[in-house]
């Protein structure tokens, strides 16, 4: 996992920041904006988009690993919401 201000990406948004990653080879990207899906236009993005409802760590932790193995099986363009709170403990 890279977060954006690793690469000096904070300032960029939504289009030029799905466009920079892409350039860079990232297959998935991790979001809590939820109007990303609104906003941008997916088709022909070689990402895919995981959108989750907090960046909140406490509540993201017991779902973490499940929130890596859908990540896993993400294909290019997909759009996936994750509402932590419902988000299930076990397969």
């Amino acid at each position: 996992m890279t977060r954006t201000g690793e690469l000096g990406w904070q300032n960029l948004e939504n289009g030029e920041l799905l466009d920079a990653a892409e350039q860079a080879g990232f297959e998935v990207l991790i979001t809590c904006d939820q109007n990303v899906r609104y906003q941008q236009n997916f088709t022909g993005r070689k990402l895919a988009i995981v959108i989750l409802s907090t960046n909140h760590w406490p509540a993201l932790r017991p779902v973490a690993t499940r929130i890596a193995s859908l990540v896993d099986f993400m294909q290019r363009g997909q759009i996936k919401s994750i509402d932590v709170a419902t988000y299930p403990l076990a397969a």
